[in-house]
C-alpha cells in the first residue's frame, strides 16, 4: 500500500480529536477493558480496570528514595526513574491482570496536569502502544480521574456508597487545593482554590522542615507528618510541661479561598526561635501536631463557607462531600471533617472517600475515567500532547460539539 493510500486511514486518529462508536458486539460480548498509566509527579503507575469496575491490577513503583534527600521531588529524576520504571509497570499490569494487549479496548494515560517531563513518560508509552496495536488512546485529566474515583470503589466493591450528582469535591494533593461543585462526569465549578501552594506540598515542606523521616510514612513525607504528629489519632494529647501550641492565623475567613504559604511561614519563624534539631521530641510532635490541625481548619471552614453560599444562591442541596487525592488518605482529615457536617446539621450528609491506596497517585482511576470516555467514544488522536496546566473546568472540551 503507498503511504498516500495509509493517509486516510490514519486520519481520524490524527484529527484534533473524535469520536468512535464501540461495536455492538464489544459491549454485549464482555466488560470493556483498559489500561490505565500514570506518571505526573513520582510515582511510575500501571493498572487494569473493567467497565464492571472490577480492578484487575494495580502497580505503583515508588521513587521516595531518589527524592527525599532533596526534601521534595526533583523533576529531572523524577521522569528519568519513570521512563526506567514505565516498561516494567506495564508488563507488571498485565501479567497480574492475566491479559495481554490483544485483550485491551483501549489504553488511557494522564495527559495533565502534572510535571511536563514526567507526563511525558507515560503519554508517550501509551500513544506508542495504542499506534502499535491500533487500539483507542485516552488522554486523561489527573484531577477529574481523582474527583470520580470513588464511583470506581463504591458498593459493593467496598462499604462506601456512591456519589449522587451535584456533590461537592475537594481534590487535596501536592499540586492542588481545590473545592469543586461536580454536577457530572465531566462539569465541575471551582468554588475554591488556592493562592498560593497547595495544601499537599506545604505539608511535604513541613516535614522537611522538622526533619521527619519519610520512612516514618512508608516513603510518603505527608503521611510520615501525620504519623508523627498524631500518633493516637486526633486525640493525641500534648505532654505536660511544653510551651503553648504555636499561633497560625487563619487566612480568608470569609472567603472562599485557601492559602498554605502564609501558614508555613508562620512555622518557619516558630523555627527560626526554635530549630527542630534542638527540640525535644514532645515539642516538636506538639508543633507539627498544630500545624496540621490549622491546614485542616481552612479545609473545614471552606466546606462550611460553601454550603452557605450555595444555600443563599439557591442550588440544588449537595448531595454528598467527596474527598480524593493523596491529602484525603489522612485519617485524622476524615474524622475532622464527619464532625464539621455533623456540627452543621448534615449528619445526613455522606462523606466519601476512597481507599487509601488509591487516594494517592495510581493508574486504576486513570484506567476508569479512560473507561468511561470510551464508552461515549470520546478518543484522543496520537497527535495529543500532555498540558502541565490544565483546568478541570476545561476537561472534555476538546470533544465539546
Amino acid at each position: 500500500m503507498r503511504p498516500r493510500a495509509v493517509q486516510p486511514l490514519l486520519a481520524p486518529y490524527l484529527a484534533a480529536s473524535w469520536r468512535r462508536t464501540l461495536s455492538t458486539a464489544a459491549k454485549a460480548t464482555r466488560p470493556l477493558v483498559v489500561l490505565g498509566l500514570e506518571s505526573s509527579a513520582d510515582d511510575t503507575c500501571a493498572a487494569v480496570v473493567s467497565s464492571d469496575r472490577r480492578l484487575l491490577s494495580n502497580v505503583v513503583v515508588k521513587q521516595s528514595a531518589i527524592h527525599e534527600s532533596f526534601g521534595g521531588i526533583h523533576p529531572l529524576h523524577a521522569q528519568e526513574a519513570h521512563q526506567q520504571n514505565m516498561p516494567v509497570a506495564i508488563q507488571r499490569a498485565l501479567k497480574e491482570a492475566n491479559l495481554t494487549l490483544d485483550d485491551l479496548d483501549g489504553i488511557a494515560a494522564t495527559r495533565g496536569p502534572g510535571m511536563y517531563g514526567c507526563l511525558s513518560v507515560c503519554l508517550g508509552a501509551a500513544k506508542a502502544l495504542a499506534a502499535a496495536t491500533g487500539k483507542p488512546l485516552l488522554g486523561v485529566h489527573h484531577m477529574q480521574a481523582h474527583a470520580l474515583t470513588p464511583f470506581l470503589t463504591a458498593s459493593p466493591m467496598t462499604s462506601s456508597p456512591s456519589p449522587e450528582f451535584p456533590f461537592l469535591t475537594l481534590l487535596l494533593s501536592g499540586g492542588h487545593t481545590l473545592l469543586l461543585l461536580a454536577r457530572s462526569l465531566s462539569s465541575f465549578e471551582i468554588l475554591a482554590t488556592t493562592t498560593d501552594e497547595s495544601i499537599g506540598a506545604s505539608i511535604d515542606k513541613v516535614a522537611r522542615d522538622l526533619d521527619i523521616p519519610w520512612a516514618l510514612g512508608s516513603g510518603s513525607p505527608g503521611a510520615a507528618l501525620e504519623a508523627f504528629a498524631f500518633p493516637h489519632g486526633a486525640s493525641s494529647p500534648t505532654a505536660a510541661g511544653l510551651p503553648p501550641d504555636p499561633h497560625f492565623t487563619l487566612p480568608y475567613p470569609r472567603d472562599l479561598a485557601f492559602s498554605y504559604a502564609g501558614l508555613r511561614s508562620a512555622l518557619t519563624r516558630v523555627l527560626r526561635d526554635e530549630p527542630a534539631r534542638e527540640m525535644r521530641p514532645e515539642r516538636k510532635e506538639q508543633v507539627a501536631r498544630a500545624f496540621m490541625r490549622a491546614a485542616f481548619a481552612q479545609i473545614e471552614g471552606k466546606v462550611e463557607r460553601a454550603i452557605k453560599v450555595l444555600e443563599e444562591k439557591g442550588e440544588d442541596e449537595v448531595r454528598g462531600l467527596v474527598v480524593s487525592g493523596g491529602v484525603a488518605s489522612n485519617l485524622v482529615l476524615r474524622e475532622r471533617l464527619r464532625d464539621k457536617l455533623d456540627s452543621l446539621g448534615r449528619p445526613d450528609l455522606p462523606l466519601i472517600f476512597p481507599p487509601p491506596s488509591l487516594c494517592t497517585d495510581n493508574a486504576a482511576m486513570i484506567a476508569y475515567v479512560g473507561l468511561l470516555r470510551l464508552e461515549r467514544g470520546l478518543v484522543d488522536p496520537l497527535t495529543v500532547m500532555q498540558r502541565a496546566k490544565w483546568p478541570i473546568t476545561e476537561c472534555e472540551t476538546d470533544f465539546a460539539q
